[in-house]
């Protein structure tokens, strides 16, 4: 099992009150969505927002209520066959794309089922054998309230009548002038190390050798986007790897996703498109493209990692939440800072491997992050969708190359 690394005791006063934060976020981010919005699955990628609502609940059960609490029993024997996601060790279970395909149980029962789970889950936040895991389980529903919130913005995006989730947006800043970060290179210690909770994938410790390089002080915008369009970005084979330029050929790419005319669709509906902006909703074929375009790269997740150490709290984060857990979340939309953290995952050029002497933790939990270490790539940063506090220097997001429908954006690299 993953343990956090515990430089501030994890008391049961402070997990009772993350624990319970945590699910009062997740509930209050469905307010605006009927039974049917909930229901809906709009590509296998893709979960509905009730069943994001119930897997989060049924690790708790399962993990938790039914391994560590002896007098529990599970709220209804035949949840767990089409909440697990891919716990093999668990069972069999639905698959992935007949998730949406699931009226029943309605949003009433789920939210019912999370008010059972939470009641029963206090006197564990007692015992000291939970801890790590209760830990675990808030970082597991921080991560999807975030994909509850990409995924329903690509399922309302399915809806020709472009129906928002929220009244407005968010006000949004400028970038800055940009400039760049350098770095002399050397031997950099890549890894969790700061204490805290950690996934298991962010370590352990080890050396990473760095040539001087330099990394940017903002993210690409939505203006430089359009020049690169502009300039046959999407039409210049020459700019793409290969696998990128079959997948644009095939797929019929020439924009990132959400994108029409000067507009782009968000939780607000149809918005017109600042240029300023960050860009996002690109895949890493897009980004790598892009990168060869203005005749610079990607950074490498060491690279990335060895700038951003020390500085997660140089720019605040954009909370779903709008500052107040329960007064109401406002529509996540990047802010255009030029912080490292919070507007968009950022694309590196690191395939997503294994650490030097990494090994997955025994029991479910350990297919965790261990099995996905094949084909994708390493994201850093956090995105405006991101719950507050979530991730860190060391934290490694991946997804696959093609991937596009989560806040995903670039910054830029260059040698020196």
């Amino acid at each position: 099992m993953p343990q956090p690394e515990q430089s501030v005791p994890l008391t049961p006063s402070r997990l009772g009150e993350s624990y319970r934060a945590t699910r009062a976020l997740s509930e209050a981010l469905v307010q605006p969505l009927s039974d049917a919005d909930a229901t809906i699955q709009s590509m296998e990628d893709a979960s509905p927002t009730k069943w994001h609502l119930a897997h989060v609940t049924w690790f708790w059960e399962t993990f938790l209520l039914r391994d560590h609490d002896t007098d529990y029993r599970l709220f209804n024997d035949d949840w767990p066959f089409v909440f697990n996601s891919y716990y093999e060790a668990e069972g069999e279970r639905i698959a992935r794309f007949s998730r949406g395909m699931l009226s029943r149980p309605t949003l009433a029962d789920i939210l019912e089922w999370r008010a059972h789970v939470d009641a029963a889950m206090a006197p564990l936040f007692e015992r000291d054998d939970c801890a790590g895991l209760i830990a675990l389980g808030i970082a597991h529903e921080q991560q999807h309230q975030e994909l509850l919130l990409t995924d329903i913005k690509h399922a309302l995006f399915q809806n020709p009548l472009g129906p928002a989730m929220w009244d407005e947006s968010p006000s949004r800043a400028a970038p800055g002038e940009q400039s760049w970060h350098s770095h002399p290179g050397g031997i950099a210690r890549i890894g969790h190390q700061d204490g805290g909770f950690a996934f298991d994938n962010e370590g352990p410790v080890h050396r990473a050798l760095l040539e001087p390089f330099a990394l940017s002080s903002r993210l690409v915008t939505n203006g430089e986007w359009a020049q690169f369009i502009a300039d046959g970005g999407y039409t210049n084979p020459a700019l793409w790897l290969s696998d990128g330029w079959t997948w644009v050929k095939g797929e019929g790419i020439s924009a990132p996703l959400y994108w029409r005319g000067d507009e782009h669709f968000t939780h607000a509906g149809w918005q017109a498109r600042d240029p300023h902006a960050p860009v996002t909703h690109i895949s890493y074929f897009e980004a790598d493209a892009f990168a060869s375009w203005a005749g610079l790269r990607l950074p490498t997740e060491f690279e990335w990692e060895g700038i951003a150490r020390g500085q997660e709290g140089d720019s605040p984060a954009h909370d779903p939440a709008g500052g107040n857990q329960l007064d109401g979340p406002t529509p996540p939309l990047p802010m255009g800072g030029g912080g490292l953290f919070g507007d968009c995952w950022q694309f590196t050029r690191s395939a997503y491997l294994p650490y030097p002497r990494f090994r997955p933790a025994e029991g479910a939990v350990g297919e965790y992050n261990g099995k996905f270490m094949s084909g994708q790539f390493v994201l850093k940063g956090a995105s405006c969708a991101t719950a507050r506090g979530h991730s860190r220097a060391s934290y490694r997001n991946f997804f696959y190359p093609h991937q596009r429908w989560q806040f995903t954006g670039l910054r830029l690299a260059k040698d020196l």
